[in-house]
């Protein structure tokens, strides 16, 4: 009854089309996750001052709030419950303003990154990230998340991008940084509390994008080595080279390439899948001619000097180049083989790579044989994603096994057990066991303080000291 009628007064507020309740939410894809639509309702504000006057009114009612961007979190960073609101961005979707002098965009949070980047291209400019999810990942998300991608390792990731920001926070004030320079120096620079912090803290709703020249045209080459250091070679000569453009360096394991490269029809030869890593290099230039000869040259010449490289395609068009891109982008063939199929997703410092991949199988069937690890990931800045040749969900004990394995050896190499899909909920466990005890209180501290109800996305990342 209660909620019944918080419904009818959040439509009077809101306005009825922009208040779902549990029968309507019913009817909506939720997601990566089954559970990021059993809340009560969802609230779809269609301006920040409307996000802001939602949670004043949520606050004094003790009525827990969770941000939704585009659901395409893989940590639990979106899950609700039917106690909870669920607060839904994707109205907030205003590119208010490009401006190419200064290279910045001025946008709201539930802009989706394929709309930013589209925007961009027409001034010549980009917003230099890139992932998969691309056209249903909002900028909001991105930031809550600190999302890297691709191109990580040339551009930074969110923290990197973001110049300023607009969140509200929990009691419904609204903190505005939106900063359109990147030398400041004014004492504490909130605006980092809210990137990351998916969302607990206040809820983004507007940010300053700091964007770069667009890359008119790409390459793309698919080449087979025998490890991650010999992948690592190939790099290295890419970034050293003048007149190159390296934009992405995205290594496969060979489990996972054969996997992705049959359920997308490519048959035995057409690609070097035989290898035991394969490495997807793009290299960018003023046209596909060009950018094409750079990496065809590029590639000659390690294999003539080095011989690291086993084998090798280069695309001979857009559309083949695309092609070769989903065997490392459509990760989703390995959930439709193995539904819910653990994930995992670290960093490791780049001379570790091939030790701790190594050590990955053999540890791994020490608890259960059949257990043989799809691995892949972002060469350049060492971020790999693991995900288990099993269905999903694993029992809590076998978990903590399974991320001991992982997330132990960590920390004393200069790793980290969560590279870029965050803390939600999957990772509460292993960040309260892996993270550093200090760096916990003050989380749990700058929580208490920003929002001491827990009421915003609550049991994510940390609860309120």
């Amino acid at each position: 009854m209660r909620h019944a009628q918080d419904i009818e007064e959040l439509r009077g507020m809101i306005g009825g089309g922009s208040v779902q309740g549990q029968s309507e939410l019913a009817g909506r894809d939720p997601g990566w996750d089954a559970r990021n639509l059993r809340a009560f309702a969802a609230v779809r504000p269609d301006s920040p001052d409307a996000v802001a006057n939602l949670l004043r009114w949520c606050c004094p009612r003790g009525i827990p709030v969770v941000p939704h961007g585009g659901r395409t979190g893989l940590v639990g960073g979106a899950v609700t419950n039917p106690e909870t609101l669920i607060c839904d961005l994707g109205a907030l979707d205003r590119i208010e303003e490009i401006d190419p002098v200064s290279g910045i965009a001025v946008v709201q949070a539930g802009v989706t990154l394929g709309a930013l980047q589209e925007a961009a291209s027409a001034f010549g400019l980009d917003p230099a990230i890139d992932l998969a999810a691309r056209g249903s990942a909002t900028v909001g998300g991105l930031i809550s998340s600190n999302a890297g991608g691709i191109m990580a390792f040339r551009s930074g990731v969110m923290r990197h991008r973001v110049l300023g920001l607009e969140a509200v926070l929990p009691d419904g004030s609204i903190f505005s940084d939106l900063t359109r320079v990147m030398k400041t120096s004014a004492g504490y620079d909130l605006k980092h509390l809210f990137i990351g912090a998916e969302g607990t803290l206040g809820i983004v709703t507007r940010a300053v994008i700091k964007l770069e020249p667009l890359v008119r045209a790409r390459a793309t080459a698919l080449v087979g080595v025998d490890n991650a250091a010999a992948a690592q070679r190939v790099v290295t000569y890419f970034l050293s080279r003048g007149g190159t453009n390296l934009r992405a360096a995205e290594i496969m394991w060979r489990k996972y390439a054969q996997t992705t490269g049959a359920a997308l029809g490519f048959e035995h030869g057409q690609l070097p899948l035989d290898a035991d890593c394969l490495l997807a290099l793009e290299l960018g230039g003023d046209s596909f001619e060009a950018a094409s000869a750079a990496l065809e040259d590029g590639l000659a010449a390690i294999y003539e000097d080095a011989g690291i490289i086993k084998d090798g395609v280069v695309a001979g068009s857009v559309q083949q180049a695309d092609r070769i891109w989903r065997v490392r982008e459509d990760t989703e063939i390995l959930y439709r083989l193995h539904p819910q199929a653990p994930s995992f997703d670290v960093s490791v410092p780049g001379r570790a790579i091939d030790s701790y991949v190594d050590r990955l199988g053999p540890a791994l069937r020490s608890i259960d044989p059949p257990l043989d690890p799809y691995v892949f990931g972002h060469l350049a800045d060492g971020n790999l994603h693991i995900v288990l040749n099993i269905e999903g969900p694993l029992p809590a004990a076998v978990q903590q096994r399974v991320e001991e394995i992982l997330y132990g050896p960590l920390d004393a190499i200069g790793g980290c057990f969560s590279a870029e899909h965050g803390i939600g909920l999957k990772k509460r466990a292993a960040f309260e066991r892996y993270a550093d005890p200090v760096k916990q209180k003050l989380s749990r501290a700058i929580k208490g303080l920003l929002d001491p109800k827990g009421l915003l996305n609550p049991g994510k990342v940390v609860d309120p000291l």
